[in-house]
């Protein structure tokens, strides 16, 4: 790293470290996670994953898109310490993708199946953030139960990161070094402080000691759940990594390529550092990638940098970060959750044609009416469905005339392609003399191949005179 590399990477890291911080707080806030173990995820993410990465600009942390899976395994293990093992355990599998060359792993699943599952979990983010911002008991949407006074500081939050967007969108210099979510809790602090409107139950309650009070993992709860919600964290965390990182070598101004299989053996040491040490999962994060290359960032030290600012964070002034509403932390995610499903979205997926809009849209309810994984891979064999007719379809051309039928086979012709050969070649009316054209072909699965000869012995039954071109 040379000197004006770490001038340009000490500026960006502050600015992802604005960008981090909130974030950090407000998924573990969404997770039902203590709140120190998104800290410790983001310091993990910045320094460990850093350290390991082969990616110059991406950073990692604790991820929206996770929080699904951690919510329910917190609440289906019993607890934040039982889950821990799972972390781990995920961070494994991670390592083992890495080695076995898994760094191909998010090209075989479809834009639709990935983009319906980061609506859902942007839906998810709203559904359960919204109690939050209205100062309603968690799960209850009884416009009776709202405090007027934690709309307040989230009509103040919003509105700020809203008209901050609106600035940094025009060019404001300010309003695109500093992120929208640390002026909206900066605000709030002062705004709650001023009023007294909300008191010590609606803010972040960090202890003291933070990591005198880590809960460490329970390597003695290791039973078939925790493996499977291990698996759904490495299966997902993975994904939205290696997306991750796709987005980021396609803004890198130096266009630098990353090694996908070396970025899941970071994640995966990452992961299971995190699990031993009672923090959140983490993920490369495309939000505090952005802001690292927007930000001017040259090399890989940013990402660390930006870890070491959470970690001093945490031990020198723990108290600041107790005066933040957590109102203001719930309206930080709410938009975030709009930013994974927003409208536009669904119209993109439209115009691509109905059977992507019908992957993305029930990839999207099986997530909401089952878990993440099972809705990712309920999407996944729909458009697997959709891929095995298409081959069947433009395995050949079909023309008929008025006496003879001719087959054109294109290319190559899997066993795939077998259902609909025998479909069309059953529904021939008799008296016909069939032509099966092999010109183009480059290869035949045997079963297809099979398939033809059979036909021709019983096409003499049927008074069908069989040729082959």
């Amino acid at each position: 790293m040379t000197k004006p590399d770490l001038q340009y990477d000490l500026k960006s890291s502050i600015v992802v470290f604005l960008v981090a911080l909130p974030l950090c707080l407000g998924i573990a806030l969404a997770s039902g996670a203590p709140l120190a173990s998104g800290l410790v995820a983001g310091i993990l993410g910045g320094v460990v994953v850093g350290l390991f990465s082969n990616s110059q600009i991406s950073v990692s942390g604790p991820a929206a898109g996770l929080t699904v899976i951690v919510a329910n395994g917190i609440t289906q293990l019993g607890g934040f310490e039982h889950f821990g093992i799972a972390v781990l355990l995920a961070g494994i599998f991670q390592i083992l993708f890495g080695l076995m060359k898994g760094g191909t792993i998010g090209d075989y699943f479809p834009t639709a199946v990935i983009k319906g599952m980061l609506a859902a979990i942007g839906l998810i983010l709203i559904i359960k953030q919204l109690p939050n911002a209205l100062g309603l008991a968690p799960g209850s949407y009884s416009f009776s139960g709202i405090q007027k006074e934690i709309v307040l500081i989230s009509i103040l939050s919003l509105g700020i990161m809203l008209s901050w967007d609106k600035l940094a969108a025009s060019g404001n210099k300010l309003a695109k070094l500093v992120p929208g979510p640390l002026v909206a809790v900066l605000a709030s602090i002062f705004v709650n402080s001023f009023f007294q409107l909300v008191g010590p139950k609606g803010l972040v309650q960090l202890p003291d000691q933070i990591f005198n009070k880590l809960l460490l993992p329970d390597f003695f709860s290791l039973n078939w759940n925790v493996l499977e919600i291990a698996l759904s964290i490495a299966i997902v965390a993975s994904l939205e990594t290696l997306l991750c990182i796709d987005a980021a070598d396609r803004i890198d101004p130096l266009k630098r390529k990353t090694n996908k299989n070396i970025e899941l053996l970071a994640q995966g040491i990452g992961n299971t550092l995190s699990g031993i040490l009672g923090g959140l999962p983490l993920t490369a994060v495309i939000v505090r990638t952005s802001a690292n290359v927007a930000s001017g960032a040259k090399t890989k030290y940013s990402a660390i940098f930006h870890g070491c600012w959470i970690l001093l964070c945490v031990l020198f002034i723990p108290n600041f970060l107790n005066l933040i509403p957590l109102a203001t932390l719930a309206c930080v995610l709410l938009l975030v959750g709009y930013k994974l499903t927003k409208p536009v979205f669904y119209v993109e997926m439209w115009k691509r044609g109905w059977p992507q809009l019908l992957i993305f849209c029930v990839t999207i309810g099986a997530i909401l009416a089952t878990d993440l994984l099972k809705g990712i891979f309920a999407g996944l064999a729909l458009a697997i469905f959709f891929e095995l007719k298409k081959p069947a379809i433009n395995c050949l051309e079909v023309d008929h005339e008025e006496d003879k039928v001719h087959f054109k086979f294109l290319k190559n012709v899997s066993f795939l392609h077998k259902a609909k050969i025998a479909k069309i070649l059953n529904e021939l009316e008799e008296g016909k003399a069939i032509y099966f054209h092999g010109m183009n072909l480059v290869r035949i699965h045997v079963d297809v191949r099979e398939l033809l000869l059979d036909y021709q012995e019983e096409a003499k039954k049927k008074n069908l005179m069989v040729v082959f071109i």
